[in-house]
C-alpha cells in the first residue's frame, strides 16, 4: 500500500477496525489513493471550470467555499504542485487568511455533465502574488479570466490524490444563465440578510384578544372608555 504523510489518519483507522471495513479501506488506499496526480487526474482538472474547496484556521474552524472560471482556471504546474488565482471579491478574503495561518488545504474537482465522477486533492498551500509564481512559471496563461488580474495565486502541493465515485452524483446540464425580470431578485448582498423590521407608529398598540387566565381576568376587568374613530384609528402597516 502507498504510504505518505496524509493517509490513513488515525481517527480512519479507529473507525475501520470498529466498523470492520479496515480490509476494502486497505484495497482503497492501495489502489486510489495517490502521493501525485496521475496522467488521468492532470487532463481532469484541466477540464474543469469549478471546484470546492475546504480551509481551516490554527483553532481548526473551517471554511468551505468555491471556486470557478474558464477550463483550466486551476493550473497545474506538474504532477505534485496546482495552482489557482485568487481575484478581488468581497474583500474577506478567508480561505486566503486561513491559509496564511494554516496551509492544509482540500479541494473537490466534479464532474456533473460528462464522467460524473469526482476528484479530491489535498495538500498545503502557500500564498504568491503574481509576479513571484510568474517568475518561476513564465509560460502560464496572462488572461485567466478576462478582463480579470489576480491579486494572488494559492499554490498547492499534492499530499493526495482520489477518485470521489459516481454513484449520487447528479447529471447537470450546462446552459446560459436565465435573465430574470429587474427586481423579482434580491442582491447578493441582501440576499440571506434579515429584512429591515418594520416602522413604529405612533398612538396604542393593536388590540390584542387575551387568553388562557388571562382572559378570565380580562372578563373582569373595566372595559375601556375610549373608543377610535376618523383620524385616531391605528394605521395599517403597508
Amino acid at each position: 500500500m502507498t504510504r505518505h504523510d496524509a493517509t490513513p489518519s488515525q481517527g480512519e483507522r479507529l473507525l475501520q477496525t470498529h466498523l470492520g471495513t479496515s480490509e476494502r479501506a486497505d484495497a482503497f488506499y492501495g489502489r486510489q489513493v495517490h502521493p501525485y496526480l496521475t496522467a488521468a487526474m492532470c487532463d481532469f482538472v484541466r477540464r474543469q471550470s469549478m471546484v470546492f474547496l475546504s480551509t481551516a484556521d490554527a483553532r481548526g474552524h473551517c471554511d468551505a467555499t468555491f471556486r470557478a472560471g474558464p477550463p483550466g482556471f486551476v493550473t497545474v504546474l506538474d504532477d505534485r504542485t496546482l495552482a489557482y488565482p485568487e481575484y478581488r471579491g468581497n474583500g474577506v478574503l478567508a480561505s486566503a487568511g486561513n491559509i496564511t495561518e494554516n496551509p492544509h488545504i482540500g479541494l473537490l474537482f466534479m464532474d456533473f455533465t460528462h464522467d460524473h465522477v469526482g476528484l479530491h486533492v489535498n495538500g498545503s498551500a502557500q500564498l504568491l502574488s503574481d509576479e513571484q509564481l510568474r517568475a518561476g512559471s513564465p509560460w502560464l496563461p496572462a488572461d485567466t479570466a478576462p478582463g480579470r488580474h489576480p491579486v494572488l495565486w494559492t499554490l498547492i502541493t499534492v499530499h493526495e490524490a482520489y477518485v470521489h465515485c459516481s454513484k449520487h452524483i447528479p447529471h447537470l446540464e450546462p446552459a446560459p444563465r436565465p435573465l430574470g425580470a429587474p427586481g423579482t431578485r434580491r442582491r447578493d448582498a441582501d440576499y440571506f440578510t434579515e429584512p429591515a423590521p418594520a416602522p413604529v407608529t405612533s398612538g396604542p398598540g393593536p388590540n390584542l384578544v387575551p387568553t388562557g387566565r388571562e382572559a378570565s381576568d380580562h372578563a373582569y376587568a373595566t372595559p375601556p372608555t375610549h373608543h377610535l374613530t376618523g383620524s385616531d384609528a391605528p394605521i395599517e402597516p403597508r
